[in-house]
Parts: structure tokens; sequence; C-alpha cells
């Protein structure tokens, strides 16, 4: 087996991951992850809930179905609609969704904030 690697600005993240890679085919733990692939748990809870925003705008639903989905009828319910900080959070994790979906992702995986 082999592998060809890039001499661009990620080469040190593609060999940590080479590393980890062969440590797990020579059946090791892979170490720890790189500090620039590691995620935070506020990162984490938002990358979460893009999923399912965008899995609700996939299947069609409004920005208020989202956001009922998300936080529940009474946290929606709590202020009026168009000016709720709710519904610009909501649309905000269906726009950066989007924007992850279409390619974006490169940029977390590469690690990128």
């Amino acid at each position: 087996m082999a592998a060809l690697v890039p001499l661009d600005e990620t080469v040190l993240l593609r060999l940590a991951g080479l590393l980890r890679f062969k440590r797990r085919l020579d059946r090791q733990p892979a170490g720890a992850l790189p500090p620039a692939w590691r995620i935070t748990a506020r990162l984490r809870n938002r990358l979460l809930g893009m999923i399912r925003a965008l899995d609700g705008h996939l299947a069609g639903a409004s920005y208020r179905e989202i956001a009922l989905a998300l936080y529940g009828t009474q946290a929606v319910a709590r202020f009026p609609w168009k000016t709720s900080s709710i519904r610009g959070q909501t649309i905000r994790l269906v726009t950066d969704a989007v924007a992850m979906m279409n390619g974006g992702y490169r940029k977390l995986l590469r690690g990128g904030r």
C-alpha cells in the first residue's frame, strides 16, 4: 500500500491523518487528534443543529417548522416570529449548513473554523 501526499499548505495534517491510518492498520490506537481537528463542545452542538436544520430544509420545511423542531413550541412562541432571535438563528443554521454541504466542509476538514 502506498500514499501520495501533495506538498501543499495541509501537508502536515495529511501526514498526521496517514500516521493515524497506519496505526489503525497495525491494530494500534490511532492516538490523539491533531489540534486542528479537535472541535469544541459548542461547535459540535452547532454542527449537529446545522445537520438537523439542513435535513428539514431539504425536506421542504419552513424556517418556522425547523425552529419548532430545534427549539420547541414554547421557545418559538415566546416572541413574535418576524423579530425573534430564534428566527435569525434558524436562518443562519440553514444558510451555514447549505454552505457546508456545498463544499464548506472542506474548510472544517483542513482545520479551519
